[in-house]
């Protein structure tokens, strides 16, 4: 496979991610979703070159972030009180 179909795949899951997290309706979902997106486009640093990039995006905005949506989801009600 060459680097520039490869480049164009991650672009366009990046973009379909991107899209499903702004219509999804369930915020688990959506922050699930994020992290995919994030993942994708440290895919796409790692593709173009830029490793350490990269490597901090995957870190950062996969793992960390992630995490934090996960738990702040999990923090909060599902229905409000009025």
């Amino acid at each position: 496979m060459t680097p520039t179909v490869l480049i164009f795949g991650f672009f366009v899951i990046a973009t379909v991610a991107a899209l499903v997290a702004l219509e999804v309706r369930d915020l688990l979902a959506a922050s699930a979703v994020l992290s995919v997106f994030s993942f994708v486009v440290a895919l796409l640093y790692v593709s173009l070159g830029a490793v350490d990039v990269g490597f901090n995006e995957a870190v950062l905005g996969a793992g960390v972030t992630g995490v934090l949506f996960l738990v702040a989801v999990y923090h909060t009600e599902r229905r409000s009180g009025d």
